[in-house]
Order: structure tokens, then sequence, then C-alpha cells
């Protein structure tokens, strides 16, 4: 996947790129992101990129001229999905994180000053923002938005059940998780958990996200039929755990 990243800051970007699951997709070659800095466009000597609005109004614009020009300096961006950073932009969710996922290029466009000018925001084929809150610029929201969609593509996690069993991939938040060891000042690991029954684990796991999804995400409920959510939920824990399986005899095979 080719992904652009269009920003007036690319040194925010460097150590993203070179942590975690983003370096992991770069070094095995899954990804290519490239960062691109807009100034590089400026209208002026000065490096301006910015100016007054039309009729008035607090905060300056993003001029058209750089960011059209950004875009056309991207080889492979009229095969890519273009996509602004805005707080008026549609919900990042973990669906649509997985659709995003397929496209075979991602140029992202982070806003700064009071937004973009309309001209370039009518030729953007998305507006995504990541939560109801307004950044500085979209240079966060571009992170997130890449972390999500990149643990989508084969081979960047260890498992991609990884990422169809997180949160919000069933409708429910994330079920409560236990590492060794099983008792810890005065905390043990529930019983269930350790008794090796695993449909009886599955039906824990699926309880307790309910619970936790009523508790804080009851939007996430309404008008769902329960019946479904657990049925779909029972699969993507049986396929998970033969997932975890096979890839434990894997690993004792090379141990």
């Amino acid at each position: 996947m080719n992904i652009a990243i269009c920003t007036i800051f690319p040194d925010l970007l460097e150590p993203f790129l070179r942590t975690g699951t983003v370096s992991r997709a770069i070094s095995r070659g899954l990804a290519r992101i490239d960062v691109r800095d807009i100034r590089a466009h400026s209208v002026d000597d000065r490096g301006s990129v910015d100016d007054y609005q039309f009729g008035g109004g607090a905060g300056m614009l993003m001029r058209p001229e750089p960011l059209f020009e950004t875009l056309e300096s991207i080889p492979w961006s009229r095969e890519s999905r273009v996509i602004l950073m805005s707080p008026a932009g549609r919900p990042l969710t973990h669906s649509l994180a997985g659709e995003l996922a397929k496209e075979a290029a991602l140029v992202l466009f982070c806003g700064r000053y009071g937004g973009v000018d309309e001209r370039f925001r009518s030729i953007a084929d998305d507006e995504i923002s990541v939560c109801d809150a307004v950044t500085s610029g979209g240079e966060l929201p571009a992170m997130i938005l890449v972390e999500a969609v990149l643990r989508w593509i084969p081979g960047v996690l260890g498992r991609l059940e990884s990422a169809r069993t997180d949160s919000f991939s069933t409708g429910l938040l994330d079920f409560p998780r236990y590492t060794r060891p099983a008792a810890f000042r005065g905390m043990a690991v529930p019983e269930v958990l350790l008794s090796g029954n695993h449909a009886a684990i599955i039906q824990w796991r699926f309880q307790q996200a309910l619970e936790r999804t009523r508790k804080l995400r009851p939007d996430l409920l309404e008008d769902v039929d329960v019946d479904a959510l657990r049925t779909e939920f029972e699969k993507l824990q049986e396929r998970a755990d033969r997932s975890s399986i096979v890839s434990a005899d894997k690993d004792e095979e090379h141990g």
C-alpha cells in the first residue's frame, strides 16, 4: 500500500514512521509512506501557504495553490483515495479502517489554521475525523488513521486475527484480558480462564464485553440484536483460538 501524508510539519511524522506497527509495515515492504511538505509549494519566498478569508472571519485558511500542487506532485495520486483530515469529517471506525486498507493508495492532507480553501476541499474523496474534538492540525489524526489502517494489512501484525478481534470488530468493546502471574497483590485471574474449557471462556468473554459496552458505550448497543452479536463474537473467538494454536505449534517447531 502507498500512503502519502501531506503536512506543513513533516518533522512531526519522522518518529512515528520509525516506531512499532508502522515501522514494521515499512520494513517488511507492506507499506510505502511518503511525507510531503506542503511548504515546498508555498506561494512566496517566505514559505506562505495561508491567507485571510474572503468575507472576513477569524482564522487564516490554507490557500488552494500549495494544496493542489502538493497533490499533483505525487506520482500515483490519480490512483489514490484523497482524504482530508477534518473535525467535520465522518468518524474513523474500526470497520472504516478495514475498508481503507483495501485501497491501493491513500493521500492524507493535514489541515492547519482555520481549515482549507473550499475549492480543495471539494475535490477530496473523503473527510475523516478521529474524534469529536478539534486539534491544531491534522497530523495527529493522520497518524491514528495510518496505524488503524495498517493493522488490517496481512503480515503487519503477528496474526490478522489480532485486528479482527480488537474492540469494535463485533460491535462490542474488548473483554478483560489477563496474563501471568495468576495471582498478583491479592488480585486473581478469573477461574474460568484457567479452566481450559474454551466454550465457557468464550461465553465469559462475551458477557464481559457486553457488560463493559453497556457501561462505557451504551450507544453501540442501540437497536442491536444481542443474539446476533453473540453469534458473531463466538465465530471470531473460535477462529482466533484456532489461529493461536497453529501459531503456537509453529513456534514450537522453530523454537
